[in-house]
């Protein structure tokens, strides 16, 4: 077992060759030459012809004099002058530098990282899917394989199977990805073919399932990365959504040898709309993603990271709050189970997250339930086909939590009942 306690044992990076995991398109990727300015703009006594060298417009013709925010805690922001330019201004493409140390600060205190022999970055991006889709375009070809829980997030897999990789399907349960079953893979994998590089998991509350994966099953993934020399995708936007005690450590938590990129968004608790995601991990496999964002989007919005502002205090205050709010739709909607589909389908209670994934007894195929009767009835779930790597039939569906009413769920379940009772 990995011994994470106690003082930081720094570990060098020439343990792991990292150009190795990167792709031929990620490899031929070239640092921009205007982008590479951006910093040096802020620089003190710099005099920036910005409209020949880095092409910035000139903030003086922007039509925004200030910008007034109002919480629902009561609290207020009015953003004006200098922060409101810098804001609606193209910045690094990490994202505001005041920003990026605050939420570094928080990785650190939060997941409390081993010390690296060099540093981990952390870049702003367009919401996680941002990240993730160029992580996925740094690390996956065309021909590799990839480990994917099954089943995972269905967004995911849409943009996988464009890809063209190999999916491998590593099979979960009521406690998340099976450690055994991912070591039963790699030690038995056949060398005529290319051996997977890089596992993709959601370790909390799981999209579909809802359930997370336990710190001592982290700590066996790990040591199985470790050994076959895998870089582990944390994708983890359900963390701050934990709903049964504590927050679990984190992948980053044992990253002894810096193979974790881990990916946490803020849509599920700020807001969806404003697209603010994190990726945090290795320098130098931040830097190469950080090349993919130069050519691309060039940094995400400025304005959505003007809740630097709220301060640590609000943002955990509105964490504690959001949980609650969840934990109460949770409890709803297993209620709405239990009294309507008791008998009819089985499912396993989510400690994290907004989904639960639903077994519908005698239903081979959820899906021609689901997009045909189900519809009619004017019930909406989804059919858990589309959350399976292979995209084979399943008698799952995933059901969501979190915007409907307890009347609301307890009459789609209703229906769901009525519907199942008719077969």
């Amino acid at each position: 077992m990995l011994q994470t306690s106690g003082a930081k044992i720094a570990r060098s990076f020439s343990t792991i060759a990292y150009e190795s995991f990167f792709t031929a398109r990620s490899l031929r990727r070239q640092p921009s030459a205007i982008r590479s300015l951006q910093p040096l703009v802020s620089l003190p006594g710099m005099i920036s012809l910005g409209g020949f060298v880095t092409g910035m417009p000139n903030p003086s013709t922007f039509p925004f004099e200030a910008i007034s925010i109002k919480l629902k805690s009561g609290h207020s922001m009015d953003i004006r002058g200098q922060p409101l330019q810098q804001a609606l201004q193209y910045s690094a493409t990490p994202g505001l530098p005041e920003l990026v140390q605050i939420i570094s600060t928080r990785m650190e205190d939060e997941h409390e990282p081993p010390a690296l022999s060099e540093s981990r970055m952390l870049s702003i991006t367009t919401g996680s899917q941002d990240a993730l889709y160029k992580a996925f375009e740094m690390l996956v070809d065309e021909d590799d394989s990839l480990l994917v829980e099954s089943p995972t997030y269905s967004g995911t897999l849409a943009h996988l199977h464009a890809v063209n990789c190999k999916l491998v399907s590593v099979r979960t349960d009521g406690q998340g990805l099976v450690p055994e079953h991912l070591a039963s893979i790699l030690d038995n994998w056949d060398n005529k073919t290319k051996k997977p590089k890089v596992l993709y998991t959601i370790p909390t509350g799981g999209n579909p399932t809802g359930v997370s994966m336990s710190f001592e099953r982290k700590q066996q993934v790990y040591a199985i990365a470790s050994k076959h020399n895998l870089i582990v995708l944390e994708d983890d936007p359900y963390y701050y959504l934990t709903l049964n005690g504590a927050r679990s450590k984190s992948l980053l938590h044992l990253d002894v040898d810096g193979r974790v990129l881990r990916f946490d968004s803020y849509s599920k608790i700020l807001s969806s709309g404003l697209r603010v995601g994190t990726v945090y991990g290795p320098k130098m496999l931040i830097e190469r993603l950080n090349l993919h964002t130069q050519s691309a989007n060039l940094h995400s919005s400025g304005l959505s990271q003007l809740f630097k502002q709220w301060g640590e205090k609000g943002w955990n205050d509105h964490v504690e709050s959001v949980c609650a709010f969840y934990r109460g739709q949770r409890d709803a909607f297993l209620r709405a189970l239990e009294k309507n589909l008791t008998g009819l389908a089985t499912w396993e209670a989510p400690d994290a997250g907004m989904f639960v994934w639903i077994k519908l007894v005698g239903v081979d195929d959820s899906k021609a339930l689901i997009e045909q009767k189900a519809v009619a009835s004017k019930v909406l779930l989804v059919p858990g086909q589309v959350f399976l790597p292979d995209n084979v039939k399943t008698s799952y569906v995933r059901a969501a939590y979190s915007t409907a009413t307890p009347e609301q769920m307890d009459m789609a379940i209703s229906r769901l009942a009525a519907l199942l009772k008719e077969k």
